[in-house]
């Protein structure tokens, strides 16, 4: 693990192979080491370096411990849709990423951002174009309030997990991680490996109010559809037919605002990267940044 100074706070992150730049932004609560291994090694044998960091107020990286999260704030926004306050923005933590970029020597990547992550990914594409080589959204949306909402059947127990602060008691911590992760994956869940990786994240970080804070980021963040119609990077959108906290409208509308995107949805895939389809989704992201690869040689040759 390295770290970087970036925009005031500091960022933690890992890289392996090498190869053409590949940022990845991990998603509201998650830290980097819950990217599948069998991916981060799938990118890299197609000749990729991968990037992967933890997110401000997550993991090892910068906490903003003078914003305490209102629980109310978090339960108006989920009932209301209006803007919450927050102190920070998606767009934000984009900046984040694109100094991350700076800290390396990076000119451009590739990007990929899960949930959260698809969102901050929309949102450095937008605010810093020249440093997107392609995109890639995963089980995400575009802001909207509309497409993309948690299934009513999930709200109770979303609720509990997510508005309440983490227990600072280590077993309960683990214990709460576990089931959230429950409620949000799909016929693969796999509780042994769960439970290791929540149990990793708990003991890297303690933090009660973080997830919070990053929810809150998300609902004070405005819509980006009508600004994605802008977007001009080689897109490709990846979404479950299972995901019950992003429903599929999510990443249809984040398909139908992109010009030129494509879409691939799987019907064994809920708010998780199932890991019997890792080969084709590391497959399908390596096609999009070949795209990219394409255009990129196009222009030059013109």
């Amino acid at each position: 693990m390295a770290e970087a100074q970036v925009n005031g706070i500091t960022i933690h992150y890992d890289e392996q192979g090498e190869g053409e730049p590949m940022l990845l932004i991990m998603g509201l609560a998650t830290q980097l080491i819950a990217w599948p291994p069998r991916l981060l090694d799938a990118l890299s044998a197609h000749g990729f370096r991968v990037v992967r960091f933890d997110n401000r107020d997550i993991g090892l990286s910068h906490k903003h411990h003078e914003s305490i999260p209102q629980r109310a704030d978090v339960l108006r926004g989920l009932a209301s849709g209006r803007l919450a306050r927050s102190h920070y923005l998606l767009a934000d933590m984009a900046a984040d990423a694109a100094g991350l970029l700076d800290h390396l020597g990076i000119d451009s990547a590739h990007v990929v951002g899960v949930s959260m992550g698809g969102m901050i990914a929309q949102e450095l594409t937008l605010e810093h174009p020249d440093r997107v080589r392609s995109l890639c959204s995963i089980m995400s949306n575009t802001g909207d309030r509309i497409h993309g909402r948690p299934a009513p059947s999930i709200m109770p127990g979303l609720g509990r997990s997510m508005v309440a602060k983490r227990p600072t008691d280590r077993d309960a911590a683990i214990a709460l991680g576990v089931e959230t992760w429950r409620q949000i994956s799909g016929p693969g869940f796999d509780e042994e490996e769960i439970r290791g990786l929540v149990t990793m994240a708990v003991e890297r970080d303690p933090e009660p109010y973080a997830r919070i804070r990053q929810l809150l980021a998300i609902q004070a963040s405005p819509d980006r559809t009508r600004r994605l119609r802008d977007v001009t990077a080689p897109t490709l959108v990846i979404h479950g037919l299972l995901d019950r906290l992003v429903s599929p409208s999510g990443g249809m509308a984040t398909a139908r605002a992109i010009p030129g995107s494509r879409l691939l949805m799987f019907p064994d895939m809920a708010h998780d990267l199932p890991r019997g389809r890792i080969g084709e989704i590391a497959d399908a992201i390596a096609e999009n940044a070949a795209r990219a690869r394409a255009d990129r040689t196009e222009a030059q040759a013109s």
